[in-house]
C-alpha cells in the first residue's frame, strides 16, 4: 500500500518508517498521524518484523504539529486555529490519536524501536524520538521541547518521557526554557545513544537494527517489557517478574539454539520459538 505522508519499508526483519513531508520539516498533519498509526500497528503485529526504525526525509526528523505560522502572520488564520492536527478532545476522545496510537504505540511495542535522528526533532517530534528505545543522531540532530515557547504544556508525553531519559533536573531545564539541545550536548546528557557523521547515520543505524534483529525475538520482547515495567515497580516485584520471564525463555527453542551455537562457536539462528 502506498502512503502520502511517509515511506514504509520492510526488509530482513527491520521495518522503517520515513516521515515524508520535507517541505514542512516532516511536521505531522492529520494524514501523517493516520499513516503513522497504521504503519506502527503493522510493525507491531507483523511477526517477520523484529525491529522498527523511524526517521525523517530531508533536513528534519520531525517538527511536531504543523502550525500555519505564515498564515497567522498574514492574518489569514487565527492563532487558536493555527495547528493542523486537530484538537486534543476531537471526537470526544480523552487521548488524541497521536498519543494513544503513536506515542503509546512506540513505547509499548514489544519490539525494539530506534529513532534515526537526521535533523531537528521539535515538540511532538521530540516526543516521538523519546518514545523510541534508542536514539542515534548525526551532527545535524537537535532537540527542542518547544511547547513552552507557544504557551502550552508538553501534550504528547514529553513531561513523562524526558526525565526518564536525561534525569529530572535536566528535563526540568529543557521543558521550562524550551531551549534547543544541539547534537554534542544531546550525546553528553544521554539523549542520544550514539552520535555519528551525517554520512554514516544510515549505515550505523541500520547496522545496529540488523544486529538487534538477529537476536532472540522472545527474549528481546521480554527484555523490553521488563525494562519498562521495572520503572514503576519495586525490586522484589521486578525480580519475581524476571523469574517468570526467564522461565519462558529457558523453555524456548531459541535458548537451545543459543546454547548450541555458543558451544559450536557459530552465529545463532533465532526463530522466535
Amino acid at each position: 500500500m502506498g502512503y502520502e505522508a511517509l515511506i514504509y519499508e520492510k526488509s530482513d526483519g527491520i521495518a522503517k518508517i520515513t516521515l515524508n513531508r520535507p517541505e514542512r520539516m516532516n511536521a505531522f498533519n492529520a494524514q501523517m498521524i493516520m499513516e503513522l498509526i497504521e504503519t506502527i500497528g503493522d510493525a507491531a503485529t507483523d511477526n517477520e518484523v523484529r525491529v522498527l526504525v523511524i526517521t525523517g526525509e530531508g533536513r528534519g526528523f520531525c517538527a511536531g504539529a504543523d502550525f500555519r505560522y505564515t498564515q497567522v502572520r498574514g492574518g489569514e488564520v487565527a492563532a487558536e486555529e493555527a495547528e493542523q492536527r486537530g484538537t486534543v478532545f476531537e471526537e470526544g476522545r480523552l487521548l488524541h490519536p497521536i498519543n494513544e496510537k503513536v506515542i503509546l504505540g512506540l513505547q509499548r511495542m514489544d519490539k525494539p524501536t530506534i529513532a534515526m535522528v537526521n535533523g531537528a526533532a521539535v515538540g511532538g517530534g521530540f516526543d516521538i524520538a523519546l518514545a523510541c528505545d534508542i536514539r542515534i543522531g548525526s551532527e545535524n540532530a537537535r532537540f527542542m521541547v518547544a511547547f513552552t515557547r507557544i504557551g502550552i504544556v508538553p501534550g504528547s508525553g514529553g513531561a513523562w518521557l524526558l526525565p526518564r531519559v536525561v534525569g529530572l533536573p535536566k528535563a526540568c531545564e529543557l521543558i521550562f526554557t524550551g531551549d534547543f539541545v544541539e547534537a554534542e550536548e544531546a550525546y553528553r546528557i544521554g539523549l542520544l545513544n550514539r552520535l555519528v557523521t551525517v554520512e554514516r547515520l544510515e549505515e550505523e543505524t541500520m547496522a545496529l537494527a540488523q544486529r538487534i534483529a538477529q537476536g532472540p525475538p522472545i527474549a528481546l520482547r521480554l527484555d523490553k517489557m521488563m525494562i519498562y515495567k521495572g520503572l514503576g515497580t519495586d525490586l522484589e516485584t521486578a525480580l519475581a517478574f524476571a523469574s517468570a520471564c526467564e522461565n519462558i525463555t529457558l523453555h524456548s527453542q531459541d535458548h537451545v539454539e543459543g546454547v548450541m551455537a555458543f558451544a559450536q562457536k557459530r552465529q545463532p539462528q533465532f526463530r522466535g520459538r
